[in-house]
């Protein structure tokens, strides 16, 4: 994929309408901004998942990508087009691995069945957290379908049966795990094999459990996901690497909400709000935790924003 974006960029000429929008683009066409050449690559995956262009889909293959994908920039432009229209989304589903060590954490402090809400959820495939298997050094967490195993460093996580009583997400645009699922797939690159097998078998479990999607504001859903606190059962609001993309006003009424909804709480329906999220340090993002009642808040340690690596060190 470096190869092929590296050849992109020096081959690119105008001339097409399609060659024409790319070179001169509106917006920021970098990663901070519209990333598009996430847009294009996964346009072009797009044309070899779907089996449309068994030219390029045999170059992929040899590694020669390059001459094929310009060729394709021509015979298949009106497609390509239509990806540009809209920004990458996906589910990095190494993700999920602080999200279930979390879990086991969580039930072993409370004890009590746990309600699942993401915000900037996507297609909810990180709602499926608990339907995976972590394998960690002299520790195997879950024995569900999807299968992690990120370097781990720090203590293990205590192991707990876990009991998920509700689980629910929104996102402005969410995805469908049945007809959107070529888009997620077009965004994990043919060069990572086990990335796209690990989607799949969470693309498999979204559709059979369908968890509960809302096309929503965050700040706004939340709002009316809080209430009534729910007895007898830890609520659990999550998100990963998605505030960064929330309006600060949305950011700000979340952490409003949530800050009185703490007040609301108690020892039999307690809350806690779980994020992996950047803070600035080039290392990886933070992984914070703050339960109520008491709004006590901790570190959990970092971890790689695609989840290839987890540094486990809870301040408690």
């Amino acid at each position: 994929m470096e190869r092929l974006l590296h050849g992109l960029a020096g081959s690119l000429q105008p001339g097409t309408p399609l060659t024409d929008r790319i070179l001169t683009w509106p917006g920021d066409p970098g990663p901070a901004g519209d990333a598009l050449p996430l847009r294009l690559a996964a346009g072009l995956h797009a044309l070899v998942l779907s089996g449309t262009a068994p030219a390029l889909a045999k170059a992929y293959a040899a590694g020669t990508p390059l001459p094929a994908a310009l060729d394709a920039l021509q015979t298949h432009a009106a497609q390509l087009d239509r990806w540009l229209d809209h920004p990458p989304q996906t589910n990095e589903l190494r993700r999920s691995a602080p999200l279930l060590a979390a879990g086991h954490l969580l039930t072993a402090r409370f004890g009590l069945p746990l309600a699942l809400s993401e915000l900037g959820a996507s297609a909810g495939l990180n709602l499926l957290w608990d339907r995976c298997t972590l394998t960690l050094p002299g520790l195997t967490l879950g024995t569900g379908p999807i299968h992690l195993a990120p370097d781990w460093d720090g203590p293990l996580p205590p192991a707990r049966p876990i009991t998920i009583a509700d689980r629910a997400g929104c996102d402005l645009h969410p995805l469908d795990p049945v007809t959107d699922r070529l888009r997620l797939l077009a965004y994990l690159w043919p060069d990572q094999p086990d990335r796209l097998s690990r989607t799949e078998a969470a693309l498999r479990e979204a559709a059979r459990l369908r968890p509960p999607l809302t096309q929503a504001d965050a700040a706004d859903w939340l709002d009316h996901r809080l209430v009534p606190p729910r007895q007898g059962t830890l609520h659990i609001v999550f998100h990963t690497i998605a505030a960064q993309y929330f309006p600060a006003a949305t950011r700000a009424r979340i952490a409003a909400t949530l800050a009185a909804a703490g007040t609301k709480v108690t020892p039999t329906a307690p809350l806690a709000h779980l994020a992996m999220e950047a803070d600035g340090t080039p290392d990886g993002a933070a992984l914070t935790l703050t339960t109520w009642p008491g709004g006590q808040t901790e570190s959990l340690g970092r971890a790689c924003f695609h989840g290839r690596w987890l540094r486990w060190s809870p301040d408690r």
